[in-house]
């Protein structure tokens, strides 16, 4: 219990800056191991098992971003109820998203493991490189049920207030998989098929501790056996808000496919320097992320408390904090790129290099708009209103789909360094209405006395 927190109360900049943090530096961590993951990769196995494993990742956050979504989203719930103190409703929410959890994941894993080869024949994978994509995205795709109850685990935790632990979960994750890493790629020689299984093994591992010390530490969650019980009305609120914020993550990523299976057809080069931009880019919008999951926990407890005043305070803190990173990163990519990319292929592959370094300048230069979008999109997907969240993954699918569509065959390479900054663009033209429009929408609710979380 003492580990549970509640944002209804205090400064919202510190609050929202204590919470962050350790969720911070746990996805920098994350991506830290994306980063060595694929340096190793890269540098013991060559440019073309680089491409392999870069060439499917559109793909894999298709799927796994359904997923990370499908769990933020039921989440909320559990964070407005224990934002309300309704703590008996609190866990009837939080056993039906395990119920429907299994369903799901269990599901998806057969399903996309089928299809697999089509999908990369889809994608336009060109040949010499396929069966290392197949082989990466197969294990991966085996792994999804490890990933679902990970990230739903580590959402709930969050939405109780604690973001301390999923660090030391993810700490141990990460450092487990380097190791595994090394182990099954040089040690044994399992090439990229190696990579996508120390990442699975290492994913079981955190689920197993993370289930153990949640059954342990948190009595709150302990239910009865009428708390436990599944039931269709309690499903139906969490699948209004989980499969809305999933397809959101997942049609945003069908627009990122669109991309990479246009980049995909320029060839091996082309490949190899959006494998290595994405997960540079990847790493530094991690604090945007990051702010942006805080703040729907945030705005999810402060709803679930009728504060509705201190969520635009959020606002403004959490936009100070946005900004000055902004600035930070953007400069530090302006100066520093060309050596960060020597992590993942020697530096006589110049063209590779060139190329990535476009990428980093073109989206580091729109950070700040990428930060909007985080913010408003993770409030209003805080407050309930999941839908509009989808309505803008909607916004940035159409403008990638269009730059893949007509600017990519005419500009090439430049056309997709700049599809990702189009997409933020066209979201934040949704966004910044539609939260506007759910700001006065829930202050009549509350003012009028009737206020019930938007589940």
């Amino acid at each position: 219990m003492s580990a549970i927190k509640e944002l209804t109360s205090g400064s919202p900049l510190k609050l929202i800056f204590r919470f962050s943090l350790p969720f911070l530096v746990g996805n920098l961590l994350q991506q830290t191991y994306s980063l060595v993951d694929a340096a190793i990769v890269g540098k013991y196995l060559g440019i073309n098992a680089f491409a392999s494993v870069g060439a499917s990742s559109s793909v894999i956050f298709l799927i796994l971003g359904f997923c990370t979504g499908c769990c933020a989203g039921f989440s909320i719930p559990i964070a407005q109820k224990f934002g309300a103190r309704d703590y008996s409703m609190m866990r009837r929410f939080f056993y039906v998203g395990l119920q429907i959890s299994f369903i799901l994941s269990i599901s998806l894993a057969v399903l996309t493991s089928l299809y697999c080869s089509d999908i990369l024949h889809w994608i336009h994978t060109p040949q010499n490189i396929f069966h290392g994509a197949y082989l990466f995205l197969l294990i991966t795709f085996i792994g999804i049920p490890f990933t679902f109850f990970y990230n739903l685990l580590s959402y709930v935790i969050r939405a109780l207030g604690d973001s301390t632990t999923p660090f030391w979960f993810l700490l141990f994750s990460s450092i487990l998989n380097v190791i595994l890493d090394l182990i099954f790629i040089i040690c044994f020689g399992w090439g990229v098929g190696g990579a996508a299984f120390a990442t699975l093994l290492s994913q079981a591992v955190s689920v197993l501790l993370c289930a153990f010390y949640m059954r342990r530490r948190y009595e709150i969650l302990r239910g009865n056996l009428e708390e436990r019980r599944l039931k269709m009305k309690y499903v139906r609120s969490m699948l209004y808000t989980g499969v809305p914020m999933g397809l959101q993550f997942s049609i945003t990523a069908i627009g990122i496919i669109m991309l990479q299976s246009a980049n995909n057809a320029l060839g091996t080069v082309c490949i190899a320097a959006y494998s290595a931009g994405i997960r540079l880019k990847m790493f530094f919008i991690c604090p945007f992320d990051t702010l942006g999951m805080a703040m729907a926990t945030y705005a999810g407890q402060n709803y679930g408390a009728g504060k509705l005043k201190r969520i635009n305070q959020g606002i403004w803190a959490s936009f100070i904090m946005m900004a000055i990173y902004a600035v930070a990163s953007f400069l530090f990519l302006l100066l520093c790129s060309k050596w960060v990319l020597l992590l993942f292929v020697n530096s006589n592959e110049t063209a590779v290099i060139q190329h990535a370094q476009q990428f980093l300048f073109a989206n580091s230069s729109f950070f700040l708009v990428l930060g909007v979008l985080c913010i408003l999109r993770s409030i209003i997907q805080g407050v309930g209103y999941t839908g509009f969240a989808m309505f803008s993954g909607v916004q940035e699918m159409l403008a990638r789909t269009l730059i893949s569509i007509y600017a990519v065959p005419l500009l090439g390479f430049s056309a997709i360094c700049f599809g990702d900054v189009t997409a933020w663009i066209a979201a934040d033209l949704f966004l910044i209405p539609a939260y506007i429009y759910v700001y006065h929408r829930l202050s009549r609710i509350i003012s009028s006395s009737k206020m019930s979380p938007h589940v």
